[in-house]
């Protein structure tokens, strides 16, 4: 490259990577310096505390509890969307017969299509609200209602979900799963298209079946892409603020109920830094939540790393 081509480059490059470490590398490096003081938040006077807030971190039984509750989502909302986005964009893209005794979708592919993704385009916040409607803890909510309709529940004692300790973390991974599904189909869908039909008529001809033909051919061939989703529903999983901190009680303290059965390390840190005033300690919770969410996307990505199958 020549001389002047540096410099062209060079001065392209120049305003991106000016904004990038104004705006992300430096409040970055700002929250680990506050995490080191014992900053009140709307105070410009702070003493340098060292490692302290650390190590109260490691003695705070809620916030070790809401480590807890993101590992859980981080495992099983993954799992079970990845597998819901995969069984369904095979049976649209593969799971058919065609007239010919070819392989396609099944009838009505491209509607489903676009159900699936319906949920998408429906922000977080609307979900919520959304939700909320389903879980309500009286008649007028939708399980409730389905429930004492078929009498499974008393109208007079009708289920509180939400409120249900050994529930509402299993009802918060139904809403990201139904959430996230249709976005993943899509994109296995993409990328099952590109799979050439010889390749699955083929094995059709060997007598392979949709189980033999999904596991020998069409994961193989995805496996990239199945990575992505894979971290990218990982980062969400460790998040879960808005979700938690709108449908769960209570809600001026940005959720966690009921008795922090639902506690996420987002919301515990936003209680820290708005309520409580210990700005420091929850910059402290900041770091940590960044240096988890690292290392857990390099170990996905290191223990999903498989050889590239090619067609």
């Amino acid at each position: 490259m020549r001389k002047g081509q540096y410099r062209f480059v060079a001065g392209f490059l120049f305003a991106p990577v000016a904004l990038y470490l104004i705006f992300v590398i430096w409040p970055y490096l700002q929250t680990f310096g506050y995490s080191l003081t014992d900053w009140k938040g709307q105070s410009q006077t702070f003493e340098f505390v060292g490692l302290d807030n650390y190590k109260a971190l490691f003695q705070d039984d809620v916030f070790l509890r809401a480590i807890w509750h993101n590992i859980l989502f981080l495992v099983f909302i993954p799992v079970i969307t990845i597998l819901f986005a995969l069984f369904f964009a095979f049976m649209l893209n593969a799971g058919g017969r065609g007239r010919a005794g070819g392989v396609s979708g099944v009838a009505g592919s491209r509607f489903y299509k676009v159900v699936y993704f319906f949920p998408q385009v429906l922000s977080l916040a609307i979900l919520a609200v959304l939700f909320e409607a389903v879980y309500r803890s009286d008649g007028g909510g939708m399980l409730n209602g389905l429930l004492i309709k078929t009498g499974l529940v008393d109208a007079d004692r009708p289920v509180e979900w939400l409120n249900e300790p050994d529930l509402v973390l299993w009802l918060l991974i139904a809403v990201v799963v139904w959430h996230g599904v249709g976005f993943y189909l899509v994109l296995f869908s993409a990328a099952m298209q590109s799979i050439p039909r010889d390749v699955y008529e083929a094995a059709l001809i060997d007598g392979a079946g949709r189980a033999q033909s999904f596991f020998r051919i069409t994961l193989p061939l995805l496996w990239d892409s199945v990575q992505t989703a894979w971290v990218y529903l990982g980062i969400a999983a460790m998040d879960m603020f808005i979700l938690v901190s709108t449908m769960t009680v209570p809600r001026g303290e940005f959720g966690g109920g009921p008795d922090h059965h639902s506690e996420v390390m987002a919301t515990v840190l936003m209680r820290n830094f708005l309520i409580y005033g210990k700005s420091g300690y929850a910059c402290a919770m900041g770091v940590v939540m960044l240096l988890l969410t690292l290392i857990l996307s390099v170990v996905m990505l290191r223990a999903t790393r498989r050889e590239r199958v090619e067609f």
